[in-house]
């Protein structure tokens, strides 16, 4: 797993290194950060639910710049790249979607309320389930880079309206924790600790997937490829005086 062909593995590592994360991220999820005094063990749900919604905003970022740069250079990398990081920036979203509503129901006493941050959310999920769609029904993998391209960078101006949603349009869900809007006395120094700690082991995993779903893309336009080769081969062997 960590060298293949003698040569280090970089993905292997990562695999093995994201491992060890997640399991040091659980034992300080349950065993180091502090019970909260008011919402008691459900709020360890927290340490889950920011940091998958974080890491998939990180992902749709990534499709955000790959669209641009394939926009631009026309390289499959890049629509490559853009196209790993919408399917995985989806799981990831969703994980998000569903741990808020575990979470929303004991404390709001219902699994899903209609506020501003919760519904540009999953307007942000319908957006890139559209994009995946899109790719999978174009009419030619060159129409689905362009249109996946326009789609993705379009797409991210929601990524921007729900991280200010709460600010734009208060309610009751809680303010951000992170970022340039984190409310930085809502949380005590061992929780913040265990949050970023969450947050870096999530990004490793998705890192982790994204060069998994890569490496899995360029091994099926190898083969493409070579079936091309072959079609093309056995025409010209079919014409008569070759």
């Amino acid at each position: 797993m960590i060298r293949v062909d003698g040569r280090i593995n970089l993905r292997g590592c990562l695999l093995l290194v994201t491992g060890i994360l997640m399991l040091v991220n659980l034992y300080m999820i349950f065993m180091v950060a502090p019970t909260d005094a008011v919402l008691g063990h459900v709020q360890r749900i927290f340490y889950f639910h920011v940091p998958l919604a974080i890491v998939s905003f990180v992902a749709f970022l990534a499709v955000f710049i790959a669209s641009i740069a394939y926009v631009f250079r026309r390289e499959t990398k890049w629509d490559n790249l853009a196209h790993a990081s919408a399917e995985i920036g989806v799981v990831f979203i969703t994980l998000a979607l569903v741990t808020g509503m575990i979470w929303a129901k004991p404390v709001w006493n219902a699994w899903w309320l209609w506020t501003p941050r919760l519904t540009t959310t999953l307007i942000l999920w319908l957006i890139y389930v559209a994009y995946l769609m899109i790719r999978s029904y174009a009419p030619s993998p060159s129409k689905a880079a362009i249109y996946g391209a326009a789609m993705g960078i379009i797409g991210f101006a929601d990524v921007v309206v729900v991280y200010f949603s709460v600010q734009w349009w208060p309610g009751i869900h809680p303010t951000p924790v992170v970022g340039p809007l984190a409310d930085t006395g809502s949380l005590d120094g061992t929780m913040r600790s265990v949050l970023l700690f969450s947050m870096l082991t999530f990004l490793a995993l998705l890192t982790y997937l994204i060069m998994e779903r890569m490496a899995l893309q360029d091994t099926v336009d190898q083969l493409r490829g070579i079936r091309f080769s072959l079609r093309r081969a056995a025409r010209q062997d079919a014409i008569p005086g070759d």
